[in-house]
């Protein structure tokens, strides 16, 4: 934090400055070496681009003091006050560089007069393929392998998996990622089941693939992912109502959002043996760990701990985007739902507006 407040007082001057630079002025927050590199690269505007390595919050909103545009990520608090904050000391949009905006108050930015874009779609194939990477390295065990063959232990004892060929996959939303893992998996050769309060007729007549209820793809997948977005009907989908309708031994993935799943309920469901496995790339309390280095402190997060403890759960720190290609498929269109405010442009004429 304190190296932040320094550089944000060295730069003050200039960002608050619009005679001398009357380039937009954007704060980026909870910034990583790899996103500064990809916005920089693809910053062709040349706007001016402040990276703060803090997460947003009501503590840290000082930060962007004289900033046109904050650029935030998906563990960023942006609530009334923390936007009402950033109104009051000039921000006029809010640029998510993501997908998910539920840690935005929405109603409070319109309210407020403050625009909110997000980014709907990057690369669905880098999300999909992690998804596929964490189905077969918890089916095949080759976490575990691995750990095993670095210690010189070359034993197959506990490394059975199954084919899945041939096996029943259900697939929960079917927007862009989900459909991108769809084809994935009936290349691996495995039936399709999948859940959309929107059917498409005609993608799953060209792709062999059956939409059908909840309950029934519950009760017939052997591997399940969630490809679902985060809202009142969807929190807690995974739960322990509707891990009991599943078929025992299931495959559990997600990377979407981590509040899909009532995580205490899938510690149930695998000390139970229902889950056979679970492959999570969020977490509905990772605010407080992903992203950041812990290795040298004590977990407080019980349920955490409890799910990295289990042999049978492979846990990545939210990392399904990072790729090269969906990096700079969200700089571009972070610039560009920038250039449209910039341009004029507000509520629903932005093309990626968050009403």
């Amino acid at each position: 934090m304190s190296r932040d407040l320094r550089r944000a007082r060295s730069v003050a001057p200039s960002l608050g400055s619009h005679s001398v630079d009357i380039r937009p002025k954007i704060a980026f927050f909870d910034s990583k070496p790899y996103i500064e590199a990809c916005f920089r690269d693809h910053n062709w505007r040349n706007y001016a681009l402040h990276f703060l390595e803090t997460r947003l919050t009501s503590d840290t909103v000082g930060l962007a003091a004289g900033s046109d545009v904050v650029c935030p990520f998906v563990n960023d608090r942006l609530d009334a006050a923390v936007i009402e904050a950033l109104r009051d000391s000039g921000v006029r949009l809010i640029a998510m560089r993501c997908a998910g905006y539920n840690n935005v108050d929405i109603k409070a930015a319109g309210r407020l007069g403050v625009g909110v874009v997000h980014v709907p779609a990057y690369s669905p194939h880098a999300v999909a393929e992690h998804a596929a990477a964490l189905l077969l390295t918890l089916n095949r065990k080759t976490h575990r392998a691995y750990v095993r063959v670095r210690e010189g232990n070359f034993s197959l004892n506990g490394l059975v998996g199954t084919d899945l060929h041939g096996k029943c996959a259900g697939v929960v939303g079917t927007g862009r990622v989900g459909k991108c893992l769809i084809r994935i998996l009936r290349g691996f050769g495995m039936r399709v089941l999948a859940h959309d309060p929107f059917v498409d007729a005609q993608f799953a007549a060209a792709n062999g693939i059956e939409y059908v209820p909840l309950p029934n793809l519950l009760s017939q997948a052997d591997v399940i992912s969630l490809h679902a977005p985060l809202t009142a009907g969807t929190h807690h989908l995974i739960n322990a109502e509707t891990i009991a309708r599943m078929k025992r031994g299931v495959i559990l993935i997600n990377t979407s959002r981590g509040a899909l799943v009532d995580s205490v309920a899938l510690i149930e469901g695998l000390k139970s043996g229902i889950v056979g496995a679970a492959g999570l790339d969020v977490y509905e309390e990772e605010e407080a760990y992903f992203f950041e280095d812990f290795s040298a402190e004590v977990m407080t997060d019980d349920v955490l701990a409890r799910l990295i403890g289990f042999g049978n759960v492979l846990i990545t720190s939210h990392q399904a985007f990072l790729t090269w290609e969906a990096l700079g498929n969200i700089a571009d269109i972070t610039f560009d739902n920038i250039a449209e405010f910039v341009a004029g442009r507000r509520g629903a004429e932005l093309s990626n507006a968050v009403l």
